[in-house]
């Protein structure tokens, strides 16, 4: 009877990183499943520039995202100031408190653009007509609470 070695226990624990993309309408969704870090931050740099090369809107869904270092917050920022300098749109969606706490630490929960689910960020971009987010984090790169001009 022989039983597993260490490094193999370990590997069953650890989940594979897996990433997906869907159009949802202009937009491109692109899900990560499992940890991101650093080990993966060359993965998920190349998938969000192959979201961007397909679409100027771009939801990341980060609802079955385990962990996050700051190399992928890092990826994040370097996306989100790259659409926004282009004209597009980058939004985060079900990003949970318990595995991204990264994103509350630095600060950026309040600058990104981020919503609840999937569904709400679709449907932000579907009712803006401009594909703009509002509310918290639709500031772009740069902005520290500039007041917006409005139109009246």
């Amino acid at each position: 009877m022989s039983t597993p070695s260490e490094p193999e226990l370990w590997e069953r624990r650890v989940a594979e990183l897996r990433f997906s993309m869907e159009a949802h309408g202009a937009a491109v969704v692109v899900s990560a499943h499992g940890e991101l870090d650093i080990t993966s931050s060359q993965r998920f740099d190349d998938c969000l520039s192959e979201a961007a090369a397909a679409s100027d809107q771009v939801i990341l869904d980060m609802s079955a995202v385990d962990f996050m270092d700051t190399t992928a917050l890092a990826v994040i920022v370097t996306h989100w100031r790259r659409q926004a300098e282009e004209g597009g749109v980058f939004l985060l969606a079900g990003a949970r408190y318990r595995y991204t706490k990264a994103l509350w630490i630095t600060g950026l929960a309040d600058r990104l653009p981020m919503y609840d689910t999937v569904g709400e960020a679709v449907a932000a971009l579907a009712g803006t007509g401009s594909g703009a987010a509002t509310g918290p984090g639709a500031s772009e790169p740069g902005e520290q609470g500039e007041p917006e001009a409005t139109a009246g």
